[in-house]
């Protein structure tokens, strides 16, 4: 067995690890305002998640090729296949660190930080595709100011709405439109997180000349990153949850449909022009939003500056981890 198919494997195995590690990380988000309602049970919120995650997966490839060309050009990268291997290495690394704490950071952030920094250490800076690296930087730094500002827009347009209805009826009618809504949440964290892992085993795939560049996303990709995902969803990410739906704010029905709504339409609308976009950060900027159209001083705001720091600091550190995890690996491959 060659040392090029070896590391293709290796690079297949931990995609697919970083996927089911990114379905108990990051899908918690999707799910955690009907957890926190009781609008679903938690069995119930986990089955209705890992479903719609794998269905999610399935329906688009756009945001895998942007992963797989924007960052870095494969034919370029020396030694590519330990460039990938390392920054796969290295985002794993950083989602179980911030996992184990409780700490709502981006995988998204974690895994293009890393492509970037093992690519830089292998070729230098130039080895970045800057037009296409500062297009999806600038999503991941807009999609959250989105959110808050949709968030904050939803819910003030429900509180004009509903002013004059019963507090306790439509909390509990709200109840029954949250799993409509935390489905549809599900749904959008699969079009766009999935495809992320997908678009890492396709960029490695061509690098190593298995497949041709123009020749889309293997379905065989598409079926066993949506099957890591959804397998990584039905464990659940308690820790998460927790953060996102209760120490942020306190969430009510009304609430969490106004968050669901905000994070589904910002994850579709970076979907839908083939951008990878934090669905951790959508989805808690959006819960903020709702928030702070609610009550400023009902907002827990120091959850929300520890997760704007875990924000900031991530693409940085995990740049840095992937970068010295390319130079061990170098010694090895």
């Amino acid at each position: 067995m060659s040392l090029v198919l070896i590391l293709t494997i290796l690079i297949v195995i931990g995609a697919l690890a970083f996927d089911f590690i990114n379905g108990f990380h990051d899908t918690a988000n999707a799910i955690a305002t009907s957890v926190s309602t009781k609008a679903l049970k938690p069995r119930q919120a986990i089955l209705l998640a890992a479903v719609m995650n794998f269905v999610g997966a399935l329906t688009f490839t756009g945001v895998a090729k942007t992963v797989s060309k924007d960052i870095v050009d494969p034919f370029t990268l020396h030694n590519g296949s330990v460039v990938i291997l390392a920054a796969l290495l290295a985002a794993i690394f950083w989602n179980l660190l911030t996992w184990y704490y409780g700490i709502p950071s981006s995988s998204s952030h974690a895994i293009i930080g890393s492509i970037a920094g093992a690519a830089i250490a292998a070729e230098g800076f130039h080895a970045l595709n800057y037009s296409g690296f500062i297009k999806i930087l600038e999503a991941l730094i807009l999609s959250p100011i989105l959110a808050f500002a949709l968030g904050y827009t939803v819910y003030s347009i429900f509180k004009v709405a509903f002013k004059n209805f019963n507090l306790t009826k439509t909390n509990r009618n709200f109840r029954y439109i949250q799993i409509a809504t935390a489905a549809l949440q599900s749904y959008s964290h699969g079009t766009n997180d999935a495809q992320k892992s997908m678009g890492i085993i396709t960029l490695a795939l061509v690098a190593n000349k298995y497949l041709d560049p123009d020749a889309g996303i293997p379905f065989w990709v598409q079926v066993s990153c949506a099957i890591a995902m959804g397998l990584g969803t039905s464990i659940g990410g308690w820790k998460i949850i927790k953060t996102v739906g209760g120490k942020i704010m306190k969430i009510r029905p009304i609430n969490g449909v106004a968050a669901d709504i905000t994070g589904a339409a910002i994850i579709f609308g970076a979907t839908f022009i083939h951008l990878p976009v934090s669905t951790t950060h959508v989805i808690s900027s959006g819960i903020l939003g709702v928030g702070a159209s609610h009550r400023l001083k009902g907002v827990k705001w120091d959850t929300a500056q520890r997760m704007l720091i875990t924000w900031v600091i991530t693409l940085p550190i995990t740049a840095l981890i992937a970068g010295f995890t390319y130079f061990i690996l170098n010694l090895f491959f």
